[in-house]
């Protein structure tokens, strides 16, 4: 027996303790079904992970693509494309433009077992171009996107994962079937809940999701973030001359900003726990006409089903006293939701299991060299790459939540049992949604993390494949545990429908210079080849 199969042998061991929630009577005729054995399946986890390895240049390429594509919410086409022909090559049936998204999609295989979705975000931020592999701020197109949260990374994970399950179950003639999916426009917290109503995840028996991180974790219960609706308010009013006949006009800008003061003005009497902010999307267009037609968006958050709703209503009623107050009329477009999370606990510690087993990357000197570059260069806190994996999150030891950002995964956290794993490719210190987090996403750092939690996930799909008491303590605990004091409760009605407009004018006008900074794998070994920076550099990139 190899030292990784015992390893694995060993937390399959302390897993099987751990887990011990009771069967209810649905579940029962699941859990009579013989587990694998534990010999046998760390055989098997080995197995996989070998498989991950040996696809490790793949990961690579797939991560430095994804990268180079700088595709934001609902205009992920090239990403779609790219990810896509992998799968299908590899054996996955692809349906594209699920939910009524053009840029979603599924990639299924499999017959008969349990169903699980495995899933990451893909699209990137507005604003946050910037070289990779480079310690100092320099966009590579002036105002194109970037990933500036690292979501290039997930999905190459996932999909290396899942062809090391697949592998190994036809090997093994296992029964069971996967689904992967991508989270597009999570940035504009804006398709899972749509995924949802559209029975995306009907039959899913549970689902591992991942995120980019400087750390290698999971965890269950309430996790802390927030619930949040995405409103836009749009104004109408009356076209006059703004100096030779104001009073002829209605201002569709007073009444946003009047809207805009009066929520500044409440957010004193709103609770601690809530956080809100806006955009003027549309304020007119020029100063002598006084605009017809004026946009804000919003996000509302609050921790609570009830209480992100009660923000969504507030909004709505100042929006109405807004248009009131300045003579014009307003209404108001639902442009996305998001769940508070909740992590499934038998999931959690099963992959927490394959989380220590597998262990962090093994940092090499000039990884630590270039995160420390990077973090003196920006004036951030000097942090090493992590040496060891986190504690499992609990809500024992997790500090308590005041508020903060949101992940839509909750969406489908409140319909399936889910978890999130959190894998290592991304350097500490560095700020969220800022160009800053873009430095290492095409970086040697990037392709580690992602390589290690994929070998995570792919171990936990074969719990799932081979562990029938697994699937039905995760279910006990969903429908028992968590489900207990509250359901899943969006704002969506029947009528909302996805705002995939978002984005579109924007790629119509980058996409021509985005091609050309396009990774050619086939002509260079990495992302950092092709743009010329010798890593780890210290310096600016060329």
């Amino acid at each position: 027996m190899s030292t990784l199969t015992r390893t694995i042998a060993a937390a399959l061991i302390a897993s099987t303790i751990t887990t011990s929630v009771a069967a209810t009577p649905i579940d029962r005729a699941v859990r009579q079904a013989a587990p694998l054995p534990a010999d046998q399946l760390a055989a098997m986890k080995s197995e996989a992970s070998a498989n991950v390895d040996a696809h490790a240049k793949l990961v690579q390429e797939m991560v430095d693509s994804v990268f180079s594509f700088a595709e934001p919410g609902f205009q992920e086409f090239q990403t779609m494309e790219y990810l896509t022909g992998i799968l299908e090559k590899n054996g996955f049936k692809i349906t594209k433009s699920v939910a009524g998204m053009p840029s979603a999609w599924t990639a299924t295989w499999g017959s008969g077992g349990p169903l699980i979705a495995l899933g990451s975000d893909v699209d990137c931020l507005l604003g946050l171009s910037q070289y990779p592999g480079s310690p100092e701020l320099k966009p590579m197109i002036e105002g194109a996107p970037g990933h500036g949260e690292g979501h290039n990374a997930g999905m190459p994970l996932i999909i290396a994962a899942a062809i090391a399950a697949k592998t190994i179950m036809e090997k093994n003639k296992i029964p069971g079937r996967l689904m992967l999916w991508p989270g597009i426009a999570e940035e504009l917290l804006a398709a899972k809940a749509f995924y949802v109503k559209a029975g995306l995840f009907k039959g899913v028996d549970a689902t591992i999701f991942t995120h980019v991180s400087s750390d290698f974790s999971t965890g269950w219960g309430d996790m802390g973030n927030n619930a949040l609706v995405s409103a836009e308010y749009t104004f109408h009013g009356k076209t006059a001359h703004a100096a030779g006949q104001p009073w002829e006009g209605r201002s569709a800008l007073d009444g946003v900003e009047i809207m805009d003061t009066a929520w500044n003005f409440r957010r004193e009497h709103l609770p601690l726990s809530q956080r809100s902010h806006y955009v003027i999307t549309n304020g007119g267009g020029q100063p002598n006409v006084v605009p017809d037609l004026a946009s804000v968006w919003y996000y509302f958050r609050d921790q609570k089903f009830d209480s992100v709703r009660n923000l969504y209503n507030l909004g709505n009623e100042m929006s109405e006293a807004a248009a009131k107050a300045t003579g014009t009329t307003v209404e108001h477009r639902l442009l996305g939701y998001a769940a508070p999370n909740y992590g499934n606990k038998p999931l959690a510690e099963a992959a927490y299991a394959n989380i220590k087993a597998v262990g962090m990357p093994q940092w090499s000197a000039d990884d630590q060299a270039f995160t420390r570059a990077v973090q003196e260069a920006n004036q951030r806190p000097i942090k090493p790459l992590a040496t060891t994996i986190s504690e499992l999150s609990t809500p024992e030891n997790r500090d308590r939540s005041f508020g903060g950002g949101s992940d839509d995964i909750g969406d489908i956290m409140w319909n399936v049992p889910t978890i999130t794993i959190r894998f290592p490719s991304n350097i500490p210190s560095m700020i969220a949604h800022n160009k800053l987090a873009a430095i290492a996403m095409a970086t040697p750092i990037a392709h580690k993390g992602a390589v290690s939690g994929a070998k995570a996930v792919a171990m936990t799909v074969l719990d799932l494949m081979t562990q029938p008491k697994l699937v039905a303590d995760a279910k006990d605990f969903f429908a028992n545990v968590q489900l207990k004091d509250q359901k899943y409760d969006p704002v969506l009605t029947p009528a909302d429908q996805p705002a995939i407009h978002l984005n579109r004018e924007l790629m119509d006008r980058m996409r021509p210079k985005l091609k050309a900074f396009y990774y050619d794998p086939k002509k260079y070994p990495t992302y950092l080849d092709q743009l010329g920076i010798k890593y780890p550099a210290l310096g600016a990139a060329k």
